[in-house]
């Protein structure tokens, strides 16, 4: 058994290694074989097809990417605003140092809109929805936002984010910035725009507006005018 679980390890690290440097679609199942240096039918015997190795490698994706939240959770002395900010430092380290686990969790959402919309399911790949890692992820896909819930829930109670929040809906606005934020990484990176702004800049401006938007911020008073006689 222990053998087993190396093997299908060895053939989930070989793809990992495999889409970063050919991308998923130049990349072959005998390519990987290869690569771990066993027969392409005793891959086939692990993973039935390209489609199933790539939802078990997404079911590794949030397994990992829900260890990224709870790591937040279990630092000491921090507040929900605190651990919010520090997820998102968390989320796009996660982006830039696990690409492939990034983007099957974006695909993987993707998915799941059609999967949700009966007319739009038919577009799915038969392979994906006969994978039993496809299922399995239907089942645990929201974990890591459950965890996300309760940071907004333990800010709330602490009184660094504002009482009125609904924290489900919090979240999710939260998450959605961040997916956001990661795509938005491109046009802001380009050295050709005509925007004025930095990589860095971005990153610290929108940590910002999120914790402003948590936070509630006072409305900023005008200045008085002291009206003062010409004469």
């Amino acid at each position: 058994m222990a053998g087993e679980k190396n093997k299908e390890k060895l053939i989930l690290d070989s793809a990992v290694a495999l889409f970063t440097s050919k991308g998923y679609q130049a990349t072959r199942m005998e390519d990987i074989s290869k690569r771990v240096g066993i027969s392409k039918g005793l891959t086939y015997f692990y993973y039935k097809n390209k489609e199933d190795l790539f939802m078990a490698l997404t079911k590794k994706a949030f397994d990992q990417f829900k260890e990224e939240f709870r790591e937040v959770l279990r630092s000491k002395g921090k507040n929900g605003m605190e651990m919010l900010t520090d997820l998102v430092g968390k989320i796009i380290n996660f982006s830039k140092e696990h690409p492939v686990y990034y983007f099957a969790i974006l695909n993987f959402l993707d998915v799941l809109k059609k999967y949700n919309d009966q007319s739009q399911r038919k577009e799915i790949d038969p392979m994906i929805l006969d994978s039993i890692h496809f299922h399995k992820l239907l089942e645990i896909h929201h974990e890591p936002v459950k965890l996300g819930i309760q940071m907004v829930s333990l800010g709330i109670k602490d009184g660094s984010i504002r009482p009125e929040l609904q924290p489900e809906v919090a979240f999710y606005t939260i998450w959605s910035m961040i997916i956001g934020f990661e795509k938005m990484s491109g046009p802001i990176g380009f050295e050709g725009k005509d925007t004025k702004i930095s990589t860095e800049a971005w990153q610290l401006g929108f940590i910002k507006l999120m914790q402003d938007m948590l936070r509630g911020t006072i409305q900023a008073s005008r200045p008085a005018i002291v009206q003062t006689s010409l004469f």
